[in-house]
């Protein structure tokens, strides 16, 4: 075992230098694996840009209803046309999501306490491979708490989901949580990220920090970051613009859609900026154009 105390700070990243191992498949560090596995990997990524737009809704979970969440009947599906990917709960695809929608599912298979409890940490796994496969699942969504007491147990349910889903070619999303006692740092976003694709995980999703090149180049899966509390319009487009040009290869925004005050519209800018490469300018520009003319 290496001597943590030893350890180099790590430091040639070569960001500027593509990734080595491509193979010419459309998502990162993925070229080797089964027909099935690039099948429900290209469900996420766009095969054109390899790039996702996810749309985040899973909040149910452990915080109940949430502002903008109240209905996911009649909040999720107008915004649907818009985004790649729905992440969410198995009971909020089944009772609320139209099963004739043909987008990527990110299923949330981890779960654990409620807000009500001070260490949301300690979760297990509350959905068996066999119902990810009924529910056609794109990937399985399990967090894991990196520098908390829930490290080795959320690390454990990252393996054995990884472990699952490779029987039946479904790929595994990791993702990072920073709870109140952990830093978010450049340090332990490398950290996190690092060590979800070494255990298996075939995407991770984790913030948008410092250095964030150098984070994306030390990942060899693609990053999907998270658009976390609710921010401006201007600012969250600027947050999606900034990953999307250091090396991310998706956005996963849930409340600066839906809590958004034309939420639609707001899918649309950010799909603007991850598919077609339009900057935050542009975007917010278009947000401000069509969401005056809805008025």
């Amino acid at each position: 075992m290496a001597d943590v105390d030893g350890l180099k700070v790590a430091k040639n990243y070569h960001v500027n230098e593509p990734f080595a191992k491509n193979g010419g498949f459309h998502v990162k560090g993925m070229q080797d694996v089964d027909w099935g596995m690039k099948k429900r990997l290209s469900k996420i990524f766009q095969p054109e840009s390899g790039h996702t737009v996810m749309l985040a809704f899973d909040h149910g979970y452990f915080m109940g209803s949430t502002a903008g969440l109240e209905r996911l009947d009649l909040v999720i599906p107008p915004l649907m046309p818009y985004v790649d990917v729905l992440m969410g709960t198995r009971g909020a695809m089944r009772t609320c999501i139209p099963a004739e929608n043909n987008k990527g599912i990110a299923l949330r298979v981890s779960c654990g306490s409620s807000i009500v409890d001070e260490d949301l940490s300690h979760e297990v796994i509350g959905v068996s491979i066999e119902d990810a496969v009924r529910m056609d699942a794109s990937c399985m969504a399990v967090q894991t708490f990196i520098g908390a007491d829930g490290e080795k147990d959320s690390l454990e349910n990252l393996c054995k989901t990884v472990d699952a889903g490779l029987k039946y070619n479904i790929p595994t999303m990791g993702v990072v949580a920073v709870g109140k006692q952990m830093e978010r740092t450049s340090r332990f976003f490398k950290l996190a990220t690092r060590i979800l694709p070494e255990l298996g995980a075939h995407i991770v999703k984790t913030y948008y920090c410092e250095d964030f090149e150098e984070i994306v180049s030390a990942c060899p899966v693609p990053i999907v970051v998270a658009g976390g509390k609710k921010l401006p319009e201007n600012e969250a487009l600027t947050l999606c613009y900034k990953a999307i040009s250091e090396g991310a290869s998706g956005m996963d925004m849930g409340r600066n859609i839906f809590q958004s005050t034309h939420p639609e519209v707001m899918a649309q800018a950010v799909n603007m900026i991850v598919h077609k490469g339009a900057t935050d300018k542009e975007a917010y520009e278009f947000y401000l154009d069509v969401s005056s003319q809805s008025k």
